[in-house]
């Protein structure tokens, strides 16, 4: 590596280098944030919910609606990773997992758990009626005209549905390497192992790394009309022709 110089800075100007440092960021999240509100009242919005409502009977502009597209809009704004959404003996917590760490945005009431959680679970498909096993799906969405993929987990606890949402950028399926911001020698390494016959590459890190970006970026390099590419994913997070 080089040696490292140190200089000192205030905080904006540290937040203004970082914002021109990953200007180039292609990811789709970063496209859609572009056209969303700031901060959007999301203890208004939940206040808004009545305790009861037709799950299967509801219009764009329902409260519980609103309230669910609110909590995504603030995830894509802050580059969350996924939203927590928990049920406790006394309150409901919605969290953000940013950097790593997960941060709570707001407290809704807690009677509105059941239904914030089987609203989520008839948008992902899932079945609404059985909250005593894991259940897995996806919803498929557009926010500020942008298609947004949602990855929906829950899982029963002893107060309630616990609920993930993993928000994928569509776009790291069209990726290649280039796009990854390696060095050039680590460039060449990985392309050459990339290429090899046999074997097993090995990729690690934590959420939000980049591990199924480079995944899909290496295959991207090596999706041609010569190969027939198969993948063994549970989930299947991108579609890639091939």
């Amino acid at each position: 590596g080089k040696p490292a110089h140190y200089q000192l800075c205030t905080e904006q100007e540290f937040n203004s280098l970082l914002s021109t440092s990953y200007a180039g960021d292609t990811g789709e999240s970063q496209q859609v944030a572009a056209g969303l509100e700031d901060h959007p009242d999301l203890l208004s919005l939940a206040d808004q919910v009545p305790e009861t409502e037709d799950l299967m009977d509801q219009e764009d502009d329902a409260p519980i609606v609103r309230l669910i597209n609110a909590l995504l809009s603030e995830a894509i704004r802050v580059g969350a990773s996924d939203i927590h959404i928990e049920a406790f003996e006394k309150k409901l917590s919605v969290r953000l997992r940013v950097d790593g760490q997960l941060r709570e945005i707001v407290q809704p009431r807690r009677e509105l758990a059941p239904l914030l959680v089987s609203r989520i679970k008839v948008m992902a498909k899932l079945d609404i009626a059985e909250k005593r096993v894991p259940q897995d799906g996806r919803i498929s969405l557009r926010l500020a005209g942008r298609e947004v993929d949602v990855r929906v987990s829950t899982l029963p606890s002893s107060h309630g549905e616990r609920v993930v949402m993993r928000l994928l950028d569509k776009q790291a399926g069209r990726l290649n390497m280039t796009h990854l911001g390696l060095m050039a020698n680590d460039y060449e390494r990985l392309t050459q192992l990339v290429h090899r016959p046999h074997g097993i590459i090995l990729v690690t890190g934590p959420t939000g790394s980049g591990k199924t970006t480079t995944l899909y970026a290496a295959l991207s390099d090596l999706n041609d009309n010569t190969r027939n590419i198969l993948t063994a994913e549970d989930p299947i997070e991108y579609q890639l022709e091939g």
